[in-house]
């Protein structure tokens, strides 16, 4: 799927849009700073995939600081049959400029 920039995700947050939205930082970064999203960090992501299987066929947003992380978690799920994941280009940091 396509990528999201953090214009329309700032547009779907305000509008409550229903999607799943997953932030891949560590939890001392989520911690500091969050947009609500489920934390699951990169490096915990191939041992907690049951956490979010039952997503596998909804459209998963994936966030990170800058897009990096969640970039190659993206690329992580699709490789586990994920259909719809949509990564936030510039993440936190391009979304806290808006």
């Amino acid at each position: 799927m396509e990528d999201i920039n953090v214009e329309d995700l700032k547009a779907r947050l305000d509008k409550n849009e229903k999607f799943v939205f997953l932030d891949v930082r560590e939890e001392w970064e989520y911690e500091d700073e969050n947009l609500g999203a489920i934390n699951i960090p990169l490096g915990d992501l191939p041992n907690r995939l049951d956490e979010i299987e039952k997503y596998k066929n909804q459209e998963i947003v994936v966030h990170c600081r800058s897009g990096a992380r969640s970039g190659n978690a993206k690329k992580f799920l699709e490789s586990k049959g994920f259909t719809k994941v949509r990564n936030v280009l510039g993440g936190i940091m391009a979304y806290n400029e808006l």
